[in-house]
């Protein structure tokens, strides 16, 4: 049971830092958005201290996702680009994120359209 504990504790720490390391923040931008010291978010980060659902709650809540994208194993992560887009809309607001994911959709349909006639 333990050797379970420390590999989920391990796995939430490495995707905590590759969620605060996809908005471009450094653990003390985090520490402050979290109001707790920088050590508590590389002692996260390492694996060396379990959050408690508190801690995972207020995680989720300023890398803007889910309490199960900390802790559940995804089969496929979301490459370093996507997660950045992620972060990018989910600081809009409704009414631009629909612009923007509109605009984008667009943009998508007509290089695939353009694309197929070269």
């Amino acid at each position: 049971m333990a050797k379970k504990r420390e590999y989920i504790t391990k796995r939430v720490g490495n995707r905590i830092a590759e969620l605060r390391q996809s908005r471009n923040w450094s653990q003390a931008e985090l520490a402050f958005r979290l109001q707790v010291e920088p050590e508590t978010i590389d002692h996260l980060e390492c694996g060396t201290s379990t959050p408690s659902l508190q801690t995972l709650e207020s995680l989720a809540t300023a890398l803007q996702v889910r309490i199960s994208d900390l802790v559940i194993e995804h089969a496929a992560i979301p490459d370093q680009q996507a997660m950045q887009i992620r972060a990018w809309l989910a600081e809009l607001d409704p009414a631009d994120h629909a612009i923007v994911t509109g605009v984008i959709q667009q943009l998508c349909e007509r290089m695939r359209a353009r694309g197929g006639h070269h």
